[in-house]
């Protein structure tokens, strides 16, 4: 009888030593089980709708697609992310001489620039002029460098400035893409080839640069 109750006794602690080893010591939870605890939340670092921010950053996002679609060109590109550098500047200079505010007058003015310039972005997005690459090494080096500039115009690691920098460049080599194109019945000769692949490798360089340097658009 004895023997019967210390068997019996073992059995007991051996059920009970591995339950407590399939629990995990800081939550109880059957080993193999996810937690079900909510992941903490990141706050959103976008601007308040309606805000000066939040319309300059709808506005570069605009240009960006128009950059990408080919519904604005290089040269179009140029003009309206010139204009945005200067309402950025404008913007920064009142800020600093109202410790980081605008007054409702400078708001006002503001928004009246940001009206004019959503205004261009809409008629140079929606009239005849469209980028063209054609179906060639260099023109697809062309496109392919448009695609990176509004990738950084999206994502804010150009800055407006910097986008109407290199959009110059660019403007310069689809002119002359153009040209040497109209004087050989369509075609480009060896030199020429060359001579715009030299200076699609400077532009490609600057946008590495831009891209990833210590300047990003304001937010």
């Amino acid at each position: 009888m004895e023997r019967k109750t210390l068997v019996l006794f073992a059995v007991v602690l051996v059920a009970t030593g591995t339950a407590i080893a399939q629990t995990t010591p800081s939550t109880g939870q059957p080993s193999g089980t996810q937690s079900t605890t909510t992941p903490a939340t990141t706050t959103s670092s976008a601007p308040k709708p309606g805000t000066v921010n939040a319309r300059r950053q709808n506005q570069q996002n605009r240009i960006a697609n128009g950059v990408q679609s080919g519904q604005l060109t290089a040269g179009e590109t140029k003009n309206v992310e010139s204009r945005e550098a200067n309402v950025n500047r404008e913007v920064k200079d009142d800020r600093s001489a109202d410790n980081g505010k605008l007054t409702s007058q400078e708001r006002q003015q503001v928004n009246k620039q940001q009206n004019n310039l959503s205004k261009s972005i809409y008629t140079d997005k929606h009239n005849a002029n469209t980028a063209h690459y054609g179906n060639n090494e260099v023109g697809a080096r062309r496109q392919n460098q448009q695609n990176r500039i509004a990738n950084g115009i999206r994502s804010g690691q150009m800055t407006a400035g910097e986008a109407a920098k290199t959009e110059n460049k660019e403007q310069g080599i689809n002119q002359q893409d153009k040209a040497d194109r109209q004087a050989n019945g369509g075609k480009l000769t060896g030199g020429e080839k060359q001579q715009l692949n030299t200076k699609l490798n400077g532009t490609s360089k600057q946008i590495y640069n831009q891209k990833h340097n210590d300047k990003v658009a304001p937010k």
